[in-house]
């Protein structure tokens, strides 16, 4: 009862030539195998006319066999154009089939836009451009990004990382170098003036504050002049009167 209501399939005239061909095909086909065996016949006859000496009869048998031969030759051109054209066949259906595809997805692309309206899209960008701004400034008022000062203080930031880096990636002093210049500070600072020696005797064994103060003082005294007054030495050099 269910198979009542099944619908069957149109038969179109492309059907109907595809299973045409396909019959002559398999006819073919079935030719091909009789002629064979014909030939088979005809050639094993042949041989059998041989043995009995029989030369007329053995040529009829070949020439029987050339004849068969010659028209399966023909069968397999008619079979090879068979073959051929229920290719070409499948191969235009298939390019039909695609051409109604991509003819179809055409019919839905326009169908689908002509429910959008070129003026709708352009009002809808507009809308979430001004949705987005409006967003952007209450992020603003939330304090969500960064005042210019703040950003002043971080480019400062990261200046002073730059330069900090910077030096690190310096060459190092070698450890010889840096001995003999610790060496020669030492030496230097063991090294004491005449000035402060004087001092030192004059005072004695004062504590080391006093001394050091003393020397800032006799570090701080002017120079002397080297040029003396001539008139001021004679007067020096002559004796007192009694």
């Amino acid at each position: 009862m269910g198979n009542i209501f099944v619908k069957k399939p149109k038969i179109t005239e492309v059907d109907r030539a595809i299973l045409s061909l396909k019959t002559q095909r398999r006819k073919l086909a079935q030719y091909q195998q009789q002629l064979d065996a014909v030939i088979e016949a005809e050639k094993q006859a042949a041989k059998d006319l041989i043995r009995e000496k029989r030369k007329d009869r053995a040529l009829l048998a070949l020439k029987k066999k050339k004849t068969q031969e010659e028209l399966l030759k023909q069968v397999d051109a008619w079979l090879i154009n068979v073959e051929q054209q229920l290719a070409d066949i499948e191969l235009a259906s298939k390019q039909k089939a695609v051409f109604e595809s991509l003819k179809a997805g055409n019919n839905a692309i326009k169908a689908i836009q002509s429910e959008i309206n070129l003026d709708d899209v352009q009002k809808l960008m507009g809308d979430t451009a001004e949705a987005k701004a409006y967003q952007d400034e209450i992020n603003a008022i939330l304090g969500e990004r960064l005042s210019a000062e703040d950003e002043e203080d971080v480019l400062a930031e990261f200046e002073s990382l730059e330069t900090e880096i910077a030096l690190h990636t310096l060459p190092t002093v070698p450890s010889t170098v840096a001995q003999e210049a610790r060496t020669g500070i030492e030496d230097q600072g063991r090294t004491e003036k005449p000035e402060v020696n004087v001092v030192k005797q004059k005072h004695g064994d004062e504590d080391l504050e006093t001394i050091e103060a003393i020397e800032e003082e006799v570090l701080e005294l002017p120079d002397v002049p080297t040029n003396q007054v001539p008139g001021r030495t004679k007067v020096l050099e002559e004796p007192l009167p009694a």
